[in-house]
């Protein structure tokens, strides 16, 4: 497909370059007014960039979107193409859902968290789970020492979900939840829980994330190889249409990808290639498009450069849109919308001069909300230290509470809609991630680019040139590169060995008290049907209501499936 399938516009800033044509009085400007102030006073830089490394021109003008249409390209919210946002009011109808991630220690010391957030306002809860959690190993396997407790809340099995979500009324809040590998197997524990509290699952809300492919390509946390993985990701899918309507069985995630240090456009395509992968995937299963699409969410990173990231979100709606629509045939409005969780950008914190993080995480906040996200998350100001505390968190989530009812920017559409700037920056955006995403179908679709070691290779090769930028100065991290002062000591949050023992103690009481025979029979049955075809998540619910552990379920996996090993880059 050439670019003028994809852009009615079709001369953007990446064609045009030195054939940019101004109209005869910017021309008049350049030459009685700017050139005289350059030779007064010459501009900082030679080059202005994006932190993305993509130039940014002095000006734009209406000669930056020659053949731009503001019905089709812009179009009004709440309809195709959706670059104006989903829904037609945003956040004069409802604000985004203000989803603090929060988990640390045992089940007891997170529940006690996500009660304090949702006294303080916050209204919805998402789950940081610990390192054994998402490598699916319980807390007292011998690879889980040293890391119980201690990036997330550790969960080995249904008596751990029952501690975490208590007094919490699972039908009325909604939870996120960051798992990838053991995904399927944390959420029945989750559907659990809630038939428990009596909640009903075809009214419960909440995301998995549930995203293997981004695994592969940049966070490393995976268990079984490519096949088998999309093939459970794709039973939740299945699953979800039929039985929990409200619930996101997946959250395809551009966050990690850009964590790992890839530009926006890389993110952009890269999340975007990966939810056209689990489609077709679905659609090789029997399931029908408007079925399932209208439970895929997107997770994206809301990096530091203000209007690079507003550029991205547009152009994420406008592609999917596009994408749904044309290419798989989608019939209903819900699968065509682009539907999207944001955090702030873990990976532009420092830990030199850590309350220069609240500023940061602030202005990622707004660049988020301006470009029309569902849901935020605000890091704290201490994350590059440790997990946050009490005091952290909470200045993290005022930061939302001010910028929905204190800046003002919520009491309109899209406000900066119309921008010549920011108008040719989306066009560019989604041109640089549609020329990625013709790449990767060249490949042969996402999984074969994997296994090839595509985007990981270009992943590393953008984080590269970034740390060059940072080590020449030639682009400026406040207090790490340059303006560096002394520091005083922060307080952080101590998760010690304590939560292990704990854990340990725990579960051996637990097996002690549960049915062994019963766990035995659920998890040969679990064994027997991964070994065919049929949907994995009734016999993974069974073994959970059985008290079978997260470990044991995914052993039961690993004997049928074995486990992935990652082809070096060369």
């Amino acid at each position: 497909m050439g670019k003028e399938s994809h852009l009615s516009s079709v001369t953007t800033n990446i064609e045009q370059g030195p054939n940019r044509k101004p109209s005869a009085d910017e021309a008049k400007w350049e030459k009685s007014v700017l050139e005289p102030s350059l030779e007064k006073s010459p501009e900082r830089a030679k080059r202005f960039t994006t932190i993305s490394d993509y130039p940014i021109q002095r000006l734009y003008t209406p000669a930056d979107l020659a053949g731009w249409s503001a019905e089709k390209d812009l179009g009004f919210p709440g309809q195709p193409p959706y670059a104006r946002g989903i829904h037609s009011t945003m956040y004069r109808g409802r604000l985004w859902t203000m989803r603090q991630f929060a988990g640390f220690g045992t089940a007891e010391d997170t529940n006690q968290r996500f009660r304090y957030l949702l006294s303080q306002g916050q209204t919805g809860l998402s789950v940081a789970f610990d390192l054994p959690t998402l490598m699916g190993y319980d807390s007292d396997h011998l690879l889980s020492e040293g890391e119980v407790g201690k990036c997330g809340v550790a969960i080995s099995s249904l008596a751990d979900m029952e501690v975490l979500f208590d007094k919490i009324p699972m039908a009325d809040v909604s939870t996120s939840m960051t798992i990838n590998s053991p995904a399927a197997v944390i959420w029945a524990m989750y559907l659990a829980v809630a038939e428990k509290q009596g909640a009903d699952w075809k009214k419960i809300s909440g995301t998995l994330q549930n995203d293997i492919l981004k695994e592969y390509i940049a966070q490393k946390e995976y268990i079984y190889p490519p096949g088998p993985s999309m093939r459970l990701v794709i039973d939740t899918f299945e699953f979800g249409a039929k039985e929990t309507p409200k619930f996101n069985v997946i959250s395809i995630s551009g966050y990690h990808i850009r964590e790992a240090g890839s530009t926006a456009i890389q993110e952009l395509a890269f999340t975007l290639r990966d939810g056209i992968e689990y489609v077709e995937w679905a659609l090789r299963r029997g399931l029908d498009v408007d079925d399932f699409s209208p439970h895929l969410s997107f997770f994206f990173n809301a990096h530091s450069d203000f209007f690079e990231e507003i550029a991205k979100y547009r152009a994420a709606r406008r592609i999917w849109h596009k994408t749904m629509h044309e290419r798989f045939g989608a019939k209903s409005p819900r699968s065509w919308a682009l539907r999207f969780h944001t955090q702030t950008a873990g990976c532009s914190l420092t830990a030199q001069q850590p309350y220069n993080n609240v500023v940061r995480t602030a202005l990622q906040a707004l660049a988020a909300v301006m470009g029309g996200t569902q849901s935020l998350h605000t890091n704290s100001l201490d994350e590059a230290w440790a997990l946050p505390t009490e005091f952290a968190a909470t200045i993290a989530l005022r930061t939302q509470q001010i910028i929905a009812h204190e800046s003002g920017v919520t009491n309109t559409v899209d406000p900066l809609g119309g921008s010549y700037f920011v108008e040719s920056l989306t066009n560019e955006v989604e041109q640089g991630a549609w020329d990625y995403i013709e790449k990767i179908d060249a490949l042969g679709g996402m999984v074969n680019a994997i296994e090839r070691s595509y985007p990981q290779r270009e992943i590393a090769e953008a984080a590269y040139r970034y740390q060059v930028s940072v080590d020449r100065k030639e682009k400026i991290v406040v207090g790490v590169n340059d303006f560096i002062a002394e520091e005083k000591p922060l307080e952080i949050l101590q998760i010690d060995e304590t939560v292990a023992h704990r854990q340990a103690e725990r579960l051996r009481k637990l097996r002690a008290d549960r049915s062994a025979g019963e766990v035995d029979r659920r998890l040969k049955s679990l064994r027997k049907a991964a070994e065919g075809t049929e949907n994995l998540m009734p016999h993974i619910y069974e073994a959970v209501k059985a008290y079978a552990t997260l470990g044991e379920i995914c052993d039961a996996l690993r004997d049928v499936f074995g486990t992935y090993e990652e082809v070096a880059i060369t």
